[in-house]
């Protein structure tokens, strides 16, 4: 999951520095995200995990790092899973 989220952030997320020098709890807000990026993460995110953020997990804390962003959607596919 965590390459899938890099390369995503790769392709769509417009930083100025190569995800590979980024960590996994770094500010990806500091490392040059913009909110707009952030919305083209998202949607890159739900295509290839074929998921879909709900209302509660749309906020800057669900993508402010790569991290984050591997805890949301596993919090998703597990609910999912569990429904």
């Amino acid at each position: 999951m965590n390459e899938t989220i890099r390369e995503l952030l790769g392709r769509v997320g417009g930083l100025p520095v190569p995800v590979t020098e980024i960590a996994d709890d770094a500010d990806l807000y500091a490392a040059g995200l913009s909110s707009f990026a952030s919305v083209q993460v998202m949607l890159a995110i739900e295509e290839s995990f074929d998921i879909e953020f709900p209302d509660s997990l749309l906020n800057r804390k669900s993508f402010a790092s790569i991290k984050a962003i591997e805890e949301t959607v596993a919090q998703i596919i597990k609910s999912r899973e569990a429904a």
